[in-house]
């Protein structure tokens, strides 16, 4: 279906009963934000809010609330998509099949954006941020963010929209030192588009003129995050995927996009920055109070009757894990075309994403060998880590599977093939001093920490302990451990105090247990925690807590390791996942909040059929 505005997919989402519409006054500071968070959490349908506190626009959110309601939404073009991804990654297979990609080709006609021949789209009004919904989403917050935005710059040497790229970056409405309706942040990370943009306005002293559309056809929102390759514009994919051209014109040198619900525009300059946030970010945790460009607003536009569409992120999975899935189911196999011998990739959503990615590849160099051992699946390691947003991996596990019976959506299946094959004298790599999240503060600054790539091949090693070792449960200093999975114990301890200690601490862990060398083969990971009971109730808990926490050159130990030739092994893995005092602080529900909105889901209340 070609939606035309995002108010036309909501009532097409209503109409298949996945909308509900919250017709209770609800305050944007905390309380829309809590709301969303229960039903995203429900696996409930999407939300229109048409009562919203101080302000006369109404809000939607939940949209991608699952994979099933995002294909739905895409339901008549999701197909013609992946054919086009396909012919672009095999054009000699399309060729020789013309008739079955006749409809991808003439899809691929929506591509071209339309420019609007009027001067003055006729349902634009202009109004103020202050007008905008204001909503604050966690406590710790430094304002009001924009969470689904579509920020839109141009090349300075290249014009036009063809060579424009269209990202989805955070921005901050208001608080901190912002001059409100006057001047708002822009948050962008590492290999992001704009920042290409930014730097050559810069390098001509020139400021970058930025547009930011929010709602509109439901594919600009995934145009924004759809990592297309350096030079295609993201315009054309929103075309493709929506079945219409995206629409758009020109006003006082800025780019509109005549179909958005609002339009932000407004000019970056060089070398002028703000402080930007906190704000409770999609790894769990707040990213802190840093400084990031100034936009200084020119104009804001709203349709009449324009909704603003807004997500919630966290602790993953969140509202953006649909993102992610329906990317994937999209592209398919494209990853495997772009790094020779990869079969499969997972950036772990219950990880954060960047902190964790577990690959699958080809052994193929040396089928002659006596012995199994990586040898091409490091090559591909170092592919994966040199490719895009990829690269921002902190912990990359890669293995090859001969029989092709392993997957990396089996999270659980998939470390257990690990754990049973990694010759941890070997197939451990370390990539130090080198750049990683910029929401990921395990590192040693912003943007600054490590990597390891754990490459395991071969023929089974071991079998895995599937209960905890008495030796673990008689440690001085060590509270008590339990079992997180076959193979992997977590060990509850005092709480992190500084570096120095910590090597001391873990010293001292690697004397006691050295004794029980022949006890602990069955072992190949401990995590040393602040709560063992929390990291061992759950699978999510685990990856979440372990690679988030973890600096890899700082916070990975080995018991009886050894260094020789440079190359660092070890017996056991023991990963310090205890949380650092320069750690953000994870996000947390407010109580008082929680207790405010029981009464839209009681009985009588809009969302009581939710639960």
């Amino acid at each position: 279906m070609a939606y035309s505005s995002l108010e036309e997919c909501l009532l097409d989402l209503e109409k298949n009963k996945q909308l509900i519409r919250i017709t209770e006054e609800v305050d944007p500071y905390l309380e829309m934000a809590a709301i969303h968070l229960r039903v995203f959490e429900a696996g409930g349908p999407a939300l229109l809010f048409e009562n919203v506190k101080g302000s006369k626009f109404r809000t939607a959110s939940n949209i991608f609330g699952t994979i099933e309601r995002s294909k739905f939404i895409f339901r008549d073009t999701l197909k013609q998509v992946q054919q086009l991804i396909e012919i672009k990654n095999n054009a000699i297979a399309a060729l020789k099949n013309p008739i079955k990609n006749f409809s991808a080709g003439l899809a691929a006609l929506k591509a071209l954006p339309l420019k609007n021949p009027f001067q003055k789209p006729i349902l634009f009004q202009e109004i103020k941020i202050e007008d905008i919904p204001q909503i604050h989403h966690w406590k710790m917050d430094g304002g009001a963010f924009v969470t689904l935005p579509q920020v839109y710059t141009e090349d300075i040497d290249k014009p036009g929209i063809m060579n424009a790229n269209l990202g989805m970056y955070r921005i901050q409405l208001s608080g901190n030192e912002y001059v409100l309706n006057k001047e708002i942040g822009l948050h962008y990370q590492l290999h992001r588009g704009i920042g290409v943009h930014q730097t050559k306005a810069t390098n001509k002293n020139q400021p970058l003129k930025v547009s930011i559309f929010v709602g509109g056809p439901p594919s600009h929102s995934v145009a924004a995050v759809m990592p297309l390759p350096e030079g295609i514009s993201e315009m054309t994919f929103a075309g493709v995927l929506g079945n219409r051209r995206f629409r758009y014109m020109y006003k006082d040198g800025y780019c509109l996009s005549t179909d958005a619900d609002f339009v932000i525009t407004g000019e970056v300059y060089p070398n002028e920055n703000k402080p930007e946030g906190p704000f409770g970010d999609h790894l769990g945790y707040y990213s802190l109070q840093h400084d990031f460009p100034l936009m200084k607003v020119h104009k804001v536009y709203a349709k009449q009757n324009a909704i603003w569409a807004f997500t919630v992120v966290g602790r993953p999975p969140q509202e953006d894990t649909s993102f992610g899935q329906l990317i994937h189911e999209m592209t398919g196999s494209a990853i495997q075309h772009e790094v020779p011998g990869l079969k499969e990739i997972n950036a772990v959503d219950a990880a954060g994403v960047h902190p964790l990615l577990l690959a699958i590849g080809s052994e193929r160099y040396t089928p002659y060998a006596q012995t199994k051992q990586p040898s091409e699946l490091l090559t591909i390691a170092n592919h994966v880590l040199g490719t895009g947003q990829l690269s921002l991996a902190k912990f990359l596990f890669i293995t090859a599977d001969d029989a092709n019976k392993l997957s990396t959506q089996n999270i659980q299946d998939y470390l257990h093939f690990i754990l049973q094959r990694i010759d941890l004298s070997r197939d451990v790599h370390f990539y130090t001093k080198t750049s990683i999240d910029t929401l990921d503060y395990s590192g040693e600054s912003l943007n600054s920490g490590s990597k390891v790539v754990l490459a395991a091949y071969g023929d089974v090693k071991r079998e895995l302990a599937t209960e905890v070792p008495n030796c673990l449960n008689e440690l001085n200093h060590f509270e008590y451990a339990k079992l997180v999975m076959p193979g992997i114990v977590a060990i509850q301890t005092r709480e992190f105090s500084t570096y120095e200690n910590a090597i001391n601490e873990l010293e001292n862990l690697n004397e006691q247990l050295s004794t029980f060398n022949e006890k602990l083969s069955t072992l190949p990971f401990i995590i040393v925690c602040d709560d063992a009971d929390f990291v061992s109730k759950t699978l999510n808990n685990f990856l979440w807590v372990t690679f988030t926490r973890c600096n890899p050159s700082h916070d990975v130990y080995g018991l009886n390791s050894v260094t020789k030739y440079k190359h660092w092994g070890c017996s056991t893995l023991i990963f310090d996942a205890r949380i650092k005092p320069h750690h953000a602080p994870p996000v947390l529900k407010d109580e008082a909040v929680e207790k405010r909105i029981d009464k839209i889901f009681e009985k009588g209340g809009s969302l009581y059929s939710v639960f």
